[in-house]
């Protein structure tokens, strides 16, 4: 994002090559579209000392899958940038959370979607976990609502309405519990 009146430059992300190695940047305003060129990004999943997870609604005013619950957040590492320290700094912008203990989860996920207006996600997408350090002060750009769930509710929530949730949070759930993709269908869109 460009900050008006400043220096600051746009967000970049990392495009890949089809064997996923860096092939260049763009700025992120300029990489989602009809027709997005793959590139990196990474999920979280972000658990308590208690041990449930959080999951977000995304703010109405995201350009894709705005409204729709997902896992604690997600982003895109910039050029150069070690992943460990974008998450760490998506987790701070996003949710206004502090996290340690970053680890993988799912190294190899990857992912193609396309949402309600036609924006198309294609991503490389590391899944990681983390655990939050004291309590989430969402960023109303990013974060419509915020709730903390045992991971068994947030299962049975996905599978009963899957439509519900965005798909990447669908069918990351589905590798870890080492089933096959859901296909996703959305009942309303049927009408």
């Amino acid at each position: 994002m460009v900050i008006e009146g400043s220096t600051r430059s746009p967000e970049r992300v990392v495009l890949l090559d089809d064997e996923r190695k860096p092939a260049g940047a763009m700025p992120k305003h300029l990489v989602h579209g009809e027709k997005t060129p793959l590139h990196l990004a990474f999920s979280c999943h972000v658990v308590d000392d208690d041990g449930r997870v959080l999951v977000t609604r995304r703010a109405l005013s995201k350009a894709t899958w705005p409204g729709v619950w997902t896992n604690a957040f997600c982003g895109h590492p910039g050029p150069d940038e070690p992943i460990d320290s974008a998450i760490v700094r998506r987790a701070e912008h996003e949710l206004g959370l502090a996290i340690d203990r970053i680890e993988p989860l799912l190294p190899d996920f990857a992912y193609r979607a396309t949402d309600a207006s036609g924006v198309e996600e294609n991503e490389f997408c590391p899944v990681y976990s983390a655990r939050a350090i004291g309590d989430p002060a969402p960023n109303p750009d990013e974060v419509q609502e915020y709730r903390w769930v045992q991971p068994d509710d947030l299962a049975r929530a996905v599978h009963a309405a899957p439509w519900a949730f965005s798909p990447w949070l669908v069918w990351q759930l589905d590798e870890l519990a080492g089933r096959p993709r859901t296909v996703l269908t959305d009942p309303r869109r049927s009408l």
